[in-house]
C-alpha cells in the first residue's frame, strides 16, 4: 500500500524561511532604532561564522546543520536590520535636518503635479539646497507642500523649482485617541516637514530640474486623464471612479461616494490592486501571443508583458500593492517562459522578499498587507468553497465560483479590516458579484477608449458606453449601501483583540479541513481569551470618567464621558460638518464605546464654567472673565482655556488651586506661547494641544 506524504509548506516555499528573519529585523530596526555599528558588527560576526561553518568536515557540517541554520536566519535578520536603517533618510549624512536652522532659505524642486484642494494646492517637494547668508549646502529631503490658492501657484509644474523663506513645520500627530498615525505614515514616506506658503513667501527660480522618465510618466497620466475627461459625460462621479479604475488618480472621487464603496465591500475597486494587475495581466497575454514576430518568440512575449506590465503598475502610482502584484506576475511570467513551475506561494515570498528589500516600509502599508492577505485567503480556501455546492448550471457555477472567491478574500483580510476601519460590509457579495465583472469590462473599455482615441466617432461611441456602465455600477453600490443592515459600524478593536482574532481564524480554519484535534483546543482556548478580553474591555467602558481635549485646528472640542455615555462641547460648525468628525472625534468614540450621547449637561454641569466628571473637577474658559482674588481657592483638576480668552494665568491663579492647564487648538500659537510663560514663573503645569497633541483626563489621574 502505498503512503501519502505531506510536503510541509516551508519546504515547498523556502523563501518564507527567508521572509520571515527579514521581517524580524525589520520591527527590530524600526522599534529599537539599533545603532548601524552594532548591526555591522553583528552582521561581520555571523559573516565569520557561517564562513567557518563552510570549512568543517562534511560529518560535522551534516551533525550541526541547525547551526546553520540558525546562523543563515541571524544574517537575514541583520540584513533587515541594514536596509531599514539605509532606508530612513534621517541617517543620510546629505539629509536636511542635519543643516536647517529658521533664519535659512530652503531650495526646493516641485516632484509632481499640484494636486487641487478645498483651499490650498498640495504637492511633494524636493529640497536641493540650503542657503546660509553667503553659502548653500547641497542636500535632500522631502517635504509637504501647500500653496495658498491664487493664479500664481496654479501654475507650477513638475521639475519647477522655487526659494522658500518660511520656517520648516514638524508633522506631527493630533494625539486624537484612536486617530490615524499621520506622523508615522509620512515618516514611512521619508517626509518629516510641511510648509504652508502664501504668495509672499516664496519665488520661482529660472530653469527646470526634471527627471525625464519621470516626466513622461506624468505627462502619460495627464495625456489619459484628459482623454478621459474629453470623452466620458461630464459627470463627477462616474469621471472620478474612471480615473480611479484605469490610473489609480484619486483626486476627483466623490467623498460620499467613496464611503459607499467602502461600506459594500467594494472599495478595492477604485484601489489599484493585484485584481487589476491580473486583468491586465490576462489581456497582454491573449495580445501578445496573436502579434505576428511576437507569438512565436516566448522571450520577446516576455520583455513586452513585462514592460507593459510595468509601465501600467508606474502609471497607476506604483503603490504598494500594485508593485507586490507586478514583482508576483514578473516572478510567475519568468518561471513559465522557462517551463517551471513553483509553488505560488513561493512566489508571494519572493516577491515579498525583493519588495521589502526594495523599501522596508511597505511591511506597514495597508494595501500591501491587504493584498498578500487577500491572496493567500484565495489560495487556501477558494477551492474548498468552491466543492461546498454543487450547480450544473453554468451561470449560476460561475456566480458560486465568485462567491467562493469574495469569501475566501474575507477570511484573512476581514480582522485587520476591522482594526482599520472598525466596520464590516455585510452585503459584500452581492456587490462583489455585481461589481467585480462590471468593473473588469469597464477596465478594458477605458483602455480601448485611449488606445484609440485617435478615432474621434469611436472614442465618442466608447465614452458613452463607459459612462454608462460607470452610471449603473455607482447606482448599484449607492443602492445596496442605503440597505438596511448593510454595514456593521463602530466596531471596537484593539491589536490584541485582532491576533487573537486571526488565531481563532487560523485554528478554525485547520481545525475543519485537517480535523487536527491540537488546531481544535487552540481554537477554543484563543475563543476564551478573546471572549475575556472582550468583557474585560466592557468592564473597563462601563465604569470609564474621562474628558478629551481634542486637537482639531482653530476648534473649540471637548468630550465629557461617563461609562458609553457623552456629552460634547465645542464650536456648533464641528456638529455639521461629518468630514470633521469622522476624522477627529469619531476613532476615538469607537474605540471607547461610546454610543449614547446626552443632550444636556444635568448629570454634571454647574453653570456657567464649572463641570465634574466622578472626582474631576473642570473648568472651561473661552472669554474675557474677571476674577477677583478669594481668601481660599477654589481647587480644580483642569482649567481649560479656549478661543485666545483674554484671561491672565496670574489671576486664574489668585482664585484656582489648579493642578493642570490645558491650551487647546482653539488658541493663536503666540497667545497659547503667552500662557505658557506666565506658567513657567508661576511654576504651574501647563499643556499645550497644538504641541503635544490631544489631552485625556482619567478619573484616576
Amino acid at each position: 500500500m502505498s503512503t501519502n506524504y505531506s510536503v510541509p509548506i516551508w519546504r515547498k516555499a523556502p523563501f518564507i524561511r527567508l521572509l520571515l528573519p527579514l521581517v524580524l529585523g525589520i520591527f527590530l530596526q524600526w522599534y529599537l532604532a539599533i545603532p548601524v555599528y552594532r548591526s555591522l558588527f553583528a552582521l561581520l560576526c555571523f559573516g565569520i561564522a557561517y564562513c567557518i561553518f563552510l570549512f568543517l568536515p562534511l560529518v560535522l557540517r551534516y551533525k550541526f546543520q541547525s547551526l546553520q541554520a540558525i546562523i543563515i536566519n541571524l544574517l537575514l535578520v541583520c540584513l533587515g536590520l541594514l536596509i531599514t536603517w539605509q532606508k530612513d533618510i534621517r541617517n543620510s549624512n546629505a539629509w536636511m535636518g542635519r543643516y536647517y536652522q529658521q533664519q535659512d532659505y530652503l531650495v526646493i524642486r516641485i516632484d509632481e503635479s499640484l494636486q487641487q484642494k478645498e483651499k490650498s494646492w498640495k504637492v511633494n517637494g524636493q529640497v536641493e539646497k540650503i542657503i546660509q547668508k553667503d553659502s548653500s549646502i547641497n542636500c535632500k529631503g522631502k517635504l509637504l507642500l501647500y500653496f495658498s490658492k491664487d493664479s500664481i501657484s496654479s501654475q507650477l509644474k513638475y521639475g519647477d523649482r522655487i526659494i522658500v523663506h518660511k520656517s520648516l513645520q514638524e508633522i506631527k500627530n493630533s494625539g486624537n485617541p484612536g486617530a490615524f498615525n499621520y506622523q508615522q505614515y509620512a515618516a514611512m514616506q521619508l517626509v518629516f516637514h510641511q510648509l504652508y506658503l502664501k504668495p509672499n513667501d516664496w519665488v520661482k527660480l529660472e530653469g527646470e530640474n526634471v527627471n525625464q522618465f519621470k516626466q513622461f510618466i506624468i505627462n502619460a497620466r495627464n495625456k489619459i486623464l484628459s482623454i478621459l475627461r474629453k470623452n466620458l459625460p461630464p459627470n463627477k462621479d462616474e469621471l472620478g471612479i474612471a480615473e480611479a479604475l484605469l490610473i489609480g488618480y484619486t483626486s476627483d472621487l466623490d467623498r460620499d461616494l467613496v464611503k459607499a464603496y467602502s461600506n459594500t465591500g467594494v472599495v478595492h475597486i477604485i484601489a489599484i490592486s493585484g485584481m487589476h494587475l491580473g486583468l491586465i495581466y490576462i489581456l497582454l497575454g491573449w495580445i501578445f501571443c496573436r502579434i505576428p514576430g511576437i507569438k512565436k518568440s516566448k522571450i520577446l512575449q516576455l520583455v513586452f508583458m513585462l514592460t507593459s506590465l510595468w509601465l501600467f503598475a508606474i502609471l497607476t502610482g506604483a503603490a504598494a500593492s500594485v508593485i507586490r502584484s507586478a514583482v508576483m506576475f514578473t516572478f510567475i511570467a519568468i518561471g513559465k517562459t522557462v517551463s517551471k513551475k513553483s509553488s505560488i506561494f513561493n512566489s508571494m515570498a519572493a516577491s515579498a522578499f525583493v519588495m521589502l528589500c526594495y523599501n522596508p516600509y511597505f511591511l506597514w502599508d495597508l494595501g500591501f498587507q491587504l493584498s498578500y492577505l487577500a491572496v493567500i485567503g484565495i489560495i487556501i480556501f477558494q477551492a474548498t468553497f468552491y466543492d461546498w455546492i454543487y450547480f450544473k448550471n453554468k451561470v449560476a457555477n460561475e456566480v458560486w465560483k465568485m462567491m467562493a472567491i469574495s469569501l475566501a478574500a474575507q477570511v484573512f483580510t476581514f480582522p485587520i479590516c476591522i482594526y482599520y476601519f472598525h466596520q464590516f460590509p455585510n452585503y459584500f457579495l452581492i456587490t462583489n458579484i455585481i461589481a467585480v465583472p462590471l468593473s473588469s469590462a469597464i477596465l478594458f473599455m477605458e483602455i480601448g477608449l485611449v488606445a484609440l482615441s485617435w478615432i474621434p466617432w469611436l472614442s465618442e461611441w466608447l465614452g458613452k458606453l463607459v459612462g454608462g456602465m460607470l452610471w449603473l455600477m455607482n447606482q448599484t453600490i449607492l443602492w445596496v449601501s442605503e440597505l438596511p443592515f448593510s454595514v456593521w459600524e463602530k466596531i471596537p478593536a484593539t491589536l490584541v483583540s485582532t491576533a487573537l482574532l486571526y488565531l481563532i481564524v487560523f485554528c478554525l480554519c485547520s481545525w475543519l479541513m485537517k480535523k487536527s484535534k491540537i488546531a481544535f483546543r487552540l481554537f477554543l482556548f484563543s475563543l476564551l481569551a478573546f471572549t475575556l478580553l472582550q468583557s474585560y474591555g466592557e468592564w473597563k467602558i462601563k465604569n470609564q470618567q474621562k474628558v478629551i481635549v481634542y486637537n482639531i485646528p482653530q476648534h473649540q472640542a471637548i468630550d465629557f464621558i461617563n461609562g458609553n455615555q457623552f456629552k460634547f462641547l465645542g464650536d456648533s460648525e464641528i456638529l455639521g460638518d461629518k468630514a470633521l468628525q469622522n476624522f477627529h472625534i469619531q476613532p476615538a468614540r469607537v474605540a471607547l464605546q461610546l454610543t449614547k450621547p446626552l443632550d444636556t449637561f444635568s448629570i454634571y454641569h454647574f453653570p456657567p464654567m464649572f463641570y465634574q466628571i466622578g472626582s474631576q473637577k473642570i473648568v472651561v474658559l473661552d472669554r474675557p472673565m474677571q476674577l477677583d482674588a478669594l481668601l481660599s481657592k477654589i481647587d480644580v483638576d483642569m482649567i481649560i482655556l479656549s478661543k485666545n480668552a483674554k484671561i491672565v494665568i496670574s489671576q486664574l491663579d489668585s482664585v484656582f488651586n489648579c493642578k493642570q492647564y490645558v491650551f487647546d487648538a482653539s488658541n493663536s500659537l503666540w497667545k497659547i506661547g503667552q500662557w505658557q510663560k506666565e506658567c513657567e514663573e508661576l511654576h504651574l503645569r501647563s499643556y499645550s494641544i497644538p504641541d503635544k497633541g490631544a489631552f485625556v483626563l482619567t478619573e484616576n489621574q
